[in-house]
């Protein structure tokens, strides 16, 4: 049975995952005014990960004995001043989720919640690739800022980013 403390805590970070996914929708969403297809693939693709994230949150506190209790979700900003502007904000969250998975953790362990640590290093390994693939975005888009025509290149790479379920053995 969980403790009511981490109970309350991974409910909030299901919040924290649904809101990822409202906000790389809405990333998706600002790609597609722009006709980047390929940017917008990579945003709906993330977001798809980011609903698989709090899946993962919400069935675990039921597997525990908890109850997952869903509270309304933050309304993400809409625009963003350039395509790495937006990958910037990307990165920026994915190192504030990997924070907030840090602090839960660290929960865990002042709770003597082994399962509940064990269940969590999942997702410590997560944000490690989190990270790098929006900084790599984010670095390419640096790198290009005095060629303009390779954001195009960029954009049909990224609309090879297909969504894949984690599986049951890296659970």
């Amino acid at each position: 049975m969980i403790n009511k403390k981490m109970e309350k805590a991974l409910n909030a970070q299901v919040n924290a995952e649904l809101y990822s996914a409202y906000l790389y929708l809405s990333m998706e969403s600002y790609f597609k005014s722009l006709n980047l297809n390929g940017f917008a693939n990579w945003m709906r693709v993330q977001t798809q990960e980011e609903v698989t994230h709090a899946t993962k949150i919400y069935d675990f506190l039921n597997e525990r004995g908890g109850r997952a209790l869903l509270k309304a979700i933050e309304g993400p900003p809409t625009t963003w001043d350039s395509p790495l502007a937006t990958f910037e904000a990307a990165y920026a969250h994915e190192q504030k989720v990997t924070s907030l998975i840090n602090d839960l953790v660290d929960l865990a362990i002042k709770e003597k919640d082994h399962a509940t640590n064990n269940f969590l290093q999942w997702f410590v390994n997560e944000q490690v690739e989190e990270e790098a693939s929006a900084d790599a975005v984010v670095q390419q888009l640096k790198i290009m800022a005095d060629a303009p025509g390779g954001i195009f290149m960029l954009d049909r790479e990224l609309a090879q980013r297909v969504f894949t379920p984690p599986t049951a053995t890296a659970e």
